[in-house]
């Protein structure tokens, strides 16, 4: 199940307005971003890089698929590493499908730098 939701949240575009999962829902699509977390009312993932140009090179093809998608992470950006935090501003602070979207894309990015 994983695979195919993963390449479903691939294929979507973030939507304005999105509404917030309730609990069942951010659930079913916890598993097609497994390397995520939960930390209260933000999904959450850190990626490793092997020095700063990498992450930041990471971060600044982050920052295009997020304009794309008029939808922003909050970053917490280090030497070798990034923390990546979503939640849906206009959910009240919760979690909607256009976070497991957007997850889903910074999955890839990364995948496509680092070969992950």
């Amino acid at each position: 199940m994983s695979a195919h939701v993963s390449t479903d949240l691939l294929t979507r575009h973030c939507a304005h307005g999105a509404a917030a999962l309730d609990d069942a829902g951010v659930q079913a699509l916890l598993p097609a971003v497994p390397d995520w977390r939960i930390d209260g009312k933000h999904l959450v993932r850190a990626f490793a890089f092997l020095d700063y140009h990498e992450t930041i090179a990471f971060v600044n093809a982050l920052a295009w698929m997020v304009h794309r998608e008029d939808h922003h992470p909050d970053l917490q950006v280090l030497y070798q590493r990034c923390t990546v935090s979503w939640t849906t501003h206009s959910a009240g602070n919760r979690l909607s499908e256009n976070d497991f979207i957007c997850a889903a894309r910074a999955d890839a990015i990364y995948a496509g730098r680092t070969g992950a």
